[in-house]
């Protein structure tokens, strides 16, 4: 499989596929593809991975994209301005992400719930808790929301990160959920309550404009109606 990431901040990725190769992708992310492209929806598990895929953010069924007699191309698009990143998955180097970060990806691509801390923590610390693991085989291409700042992180490094911000990591690198300290900072400073510690060893990407800070920040300006 070949493949071309193109029109950042409007991000797209074109594949080129051999005779019998496959794409697997979350419903709606096709924006256009040649027509020996053969499409197959698929729930990609039973009901106990339905489920986390939901807790994950993911959408219930995928779709499988492969070429019939010829090679085919397909052309993935983003939901939301930023970039697209490839990601070489090789067993033992899976990469944590963001709920629906995943866009596209080769066959041997395989999707799961990543949870972290406890389940409270979790739940008041958003969305720093639920991410999604992709591991297997293959290349997976991940969206980015905002610009994409990659940092490499030392055994013990770590970064504090505002809930949200934090796009994907390497699997090596483990995540904490930290209150933000002294009452005064936490409900005055306007940084929220809860921050996320990543620390390595390993990469990290950060993103600049996550869609629930921006989503947060439109609300003031909504009608009244639309605040409900």
């Amino acid at each position: 499989m070949e493949y071309k990431i193109f029109g950042e901040p409007l991000s797209a990725v074109t594949c080129r596929l051999q005779p019998g190769e496959t794409m697997i992708t979350e419903s709606g992310s096709m924006i256009w593809m040649t027509p020996n492209m053969k499409m197959e929806t698929t729930s990609g598990g039973g009901v106990g991975k339905m489920f986390g895929k939901l807790l994950s953010g993911e959408k219930i069924f995928q779709n499988r994209y492969s070429a019939q007699s010829g090679i085919g191309e397909i052309t993935f698009g983003s939901s939301f301005p930023g970039s697209i990143r490839a990601f070489e998955i090789t067993p033992g180097n899976a990469i944590i992400a963001q709920k629906s970060a995943f866009l596209a990806g080769t066959e041997g691509v395989q999707l799961s719930v990543h949870f972290k801390k406890a389940l409270g923590t979790g739940i008041f610390g958003g969305e720093g808790f639920i991410m999604q693991k992709i591991s297997g085989s293959g290349i997976a291409f991940i969206e980015i929301d905002g610009y994409a700042a990659e940092y490499t992180l030392a055994a013990g490094e770590s970064m504090i990160v505002d809930t949200g911000y934090l796009a994907c990591m390497e699997e090596t690198c483990s995540m904490d959920i930290q209150t933000v300290p002294g009452m005064k900072n936490m409900f005055l400073g306007g940084e929220g309550v809860f921050n996320t510690v990543v620390t390595g060893p390993g990469k990290i990407i950060l993103q600049t404009l996550p869609v629930s800070g921006l989503a947060a920040s439109l609300i003031p300006y909504m009608p009244f109606e639309a605040k409900k």
